[in-house]
């Protein structure tokens, strides 16, 4: 197993409540590496952090781990089925419906 899923692992599985469900992907292409995450969709918050502080963290040391190897490692973490939706995709009102909202 590389370094990089190892320390993945280690990391991750120290995290979570449901360490078997623990699942990571590693692909090579000419853009580096791509260390794909999937865990149990009860413990997303805990992978993600508060504002996305332990996300960020993960990947900046993965990215030192994959220095020390000569090699650009970049993580994706994937959503669960029936995840949240993003916050900035709701639709949007038209012209008319937003005037009508601002009126007091």
């Amino acid at each position: 197993m590389e370094s990089d899923v190892k320390f993945l692992e280690y990391v991750v599985k120290a995290l979570v409540d449901n360490p078997d469900d623990v699942k990571i992907h590693r692909t090579v292409d000419e853009m580096g590496v791509l260390v794909t995450l999937d865990v149990n969709p009860a413990d997303m918050g805990k992978i993600i952090g508060r504002q996305g502080n332990t996300a960020k963290a993960i990947r900046t040391l993965l990215r030192v781990v994959g220095m020390k190897n000569n090699a650009r490692v970049n993580l994706k973490i994937n959503e669960p089925e029936g995840g949240r939706p993003m916050a900035g995709n709701s639709p949007m009102k038209d012209f008319d419906e937003a005037i009508e909202d601002l009126k007091v």
